[in-house]
């Protein structure tokens, strides 16, 4: 089926948005530009006026603190991007305020980290501070807290960060504003060959593109914007990638009749809103190498992790983070909420249950990983979720 079929379909129950727009479709080396601020304002007005709740995730705030700071590139250590994201930030935020304001719309800033996403309870009051925003008609402009967010609490890019919020706000569609026109079959920037793939059904068809670099002044590449469409797709939440460059795309992203960029269909069958939470906000902070055994009965049969399926323990955690199963050889193939921390499962691996009391001097659980905290990585798009 043509991207015009699907399209016509999402677009007639869409309700409730996120757009993702990147440095690169804002911004010239010298830093954020007026103008595309104020077009972007335009389009989105256009849809807030028209009935549509829009959260629009915004890169741009290092950009504009490298322009106000007169720095000649994008600073490359912590404390400098740091500095130029406190800097911009504050600019990047008054300008969307006047644009928007323009068009009668009151905007509101959010800053988030990963933590607030893998933190259960900060999940929860962000999503009660978004819904509560939206109802009151308050256009949300996320981004990443890059004045305090370092290597072990950051996205790393706001293409993830923008699949986390789709899903957080429950969004009925995701659209990434990027600097290219969509998915090719190849790297358009190397081959005149490059062919616009329109439609994505399946991320089982996607195989790995030459997707390219991150421009100078952002972090991302097509490779990330992949991530984020499956991330969404797992939710049930298609997305649409499109060049935030060209004037008026977002009129063209809304026009059933046109179309636009790359669309990626949801899968049918969601995965629970704990298990995606686990499978994909959470960062893991270590390995299960588990046997053939163990594989097969967390993946066919539904089965919890147990101790006699240990083989190795990778890396210091403590009991109840997030931890990646690896069979023998190497590959991700589920993620889960362990109910001992690294140094016990150390000492209980390949041992029975009915050995864990007499091993460790005490029993928290026969399971290492209950099926529940347990979530299956998408074998079919597993080459994106590793990267």
């Amino acid at each position: 089926m043509t991207q015009l079929v699907h399209k016509k379909s999402i677009l007639g129950r869409t309700r409730r948005v996120v757009v993702k727009i990147g440095s690169s479709s804002l911004s010239s080396p010298a830093g954020i530009t007026r103008e595309r601020i104020v077009s972007l304002a335009r389009e989105l007005a256009w849809l807030h006026h028209a009935g549509k709740e829009i959260v629009l995730v915004s890169s741009g705030a290092v950009a504009s603190g490298v322009g106000k700071l007169r720095m000649k590139e994008r600073p490359r250590t912590i404390p400098a991007k740091q500095a130029a994201a406190a800097v911009g930030q504050i600019a990047l935020m008054t300008l969307y305020a006047e644009c928007f304001a323009l068009h009668g719309i009151q905007v509101a800033q959010i800053l988030l980290t990963h933590d607030d996403f893998a933190n259960r309870r900060r999940y929860l009051n962000a999503k009660h501070t978004m819904f509560t925003l939206l109802e009151s008609r308050v256009l949300p402009i996320v981004n990443e807290n890059d004045t305090v967010a370092v290597e072990e609490i950051q996205f790393g890019d706001n293409d993830n960060l923008s699949a986390s919020v789709a899903v957080l706000v429950e969004a009925d569609l995701l659209v990434i504003l990027s600097d290219v026109a969509g998915l090719y079959d190849r790297d358009p920037r190397l081959s005149l060959e490059a062919r616009l793939i329109p439609c994505v059904e399946r991320f089982t068809d996607v195989f790995p593109v030459e997707a390219g670099r991150a421009g100078p002044l952002g972090r991302g590449g097509m490779v990330t914007k992949l991530q984020a469409a499956q991330k969404a797709a797992l939710s049930g939440i298609p997305t649409i990638i499109a060049d935030g460059r060209r004037t008026d795309i977002l009129q063209t992203v809304f026009d059933p009749a046109r179309e636009a960029g790359t669309l990626f269909l949801p899968v049918t069958d969601r995965i629970a809103s704990r298990k995606h939470w686990i499978a994909y906000t959470l960062k893991p902070a270590g390995a299960i190498v588990v046997d053939a055994g163990a594989r097969v009965a967390i993946c066919e049969q539904g089965r919890s992790l147990l101790p006699p399926g240990i083989r190795e323990v990778r890396g210091v955690f403590d009991e109840g983070e997030c931890v990646t199963c690896l069979d023998e050889n190497g590959q991700a193939f589920a993620r889960g909420l362990v109910n001992y921390n690294s140094a016990a499962l150390d000492r209980i691996k390949g041992a029975q249950t009915s050995q864990i009391e007499s091993i460790l001097g005490y029993k928290v659980s026969d399971e290492v990983i209950h099926r529940d905290d347990l979530a299956l990585l998408n074998e079919g798009a597993s080459w994106i979720s590793s990267v």
